[in-house]
């Protein structure tokens, strides 16, 4: 038969360096990926942001919105209604569909009122889906919302 090979000092090392090596490459990846896909940041002074937190979160529920969103046969509909369930439209809607983990499948849609929603045609894939609005009220009032469009 074959000679017996021995474990030696050498070999133990070889196989401690090579899965540490791997854990640390691995780790390497992760954290290269995760920093290139991170969107950015939401405000550029969090502390000023939060000044006025609290004024602007109660103009925001004072106007007594709900939205939801569906998509469709390539259509993305955005429904605003007001506390009676009548739709609502808005002075000016921004937005932007994107997935929750990066910015690479991102789009704004040209969304148009058509008396009771907000429609657009926007082609999206399966899975989970953000809208980021951003939309002001007749009188000026920012109405600041992620909708959440879980799409099968």
């Amino acid at each position: 038969m074959g000679k017996e090979r021995k474990l030696t000092g050498k070999h133990v090392l070889m196989i401690f360096a090579g899965a540490f090596g791997v854990i640390i490459s691995v780790n390497l990846v992760l954290a290269y990926s995760a920093i290139k896909t991170f969107p950015g940041l939401e405000v550029k002074n969090s502390y000023v942001a939060s000044q006025t937190f609290n004024e602007r979160k109660a103009a925001q529920e004072a106007l007594g919105w709900n939205v939801s969103a569906h998509h469709h046969d390539g259509q993305l509909v955005l429904a605003i209604t007001n506390q009676f369930g009548d739709p609502v439209e808005v002075g000016t809607l921004d937005a932007t569909v994107g997935r929750a983990t990066h910015i690479a499948d991102d789009v704004r849609p040209d969304f148009r009122f058509n008396g009771k929603a907000y429609v657009a045609d926007v082609p999206l894939g399966g899975g989970n889906w953000n809208i980021r609005m951003d939309a002001r009220a007749a009188d000026g009032t920012a109405f600041t919302q992620r909708v959440v469009l879980i799409k099968d």
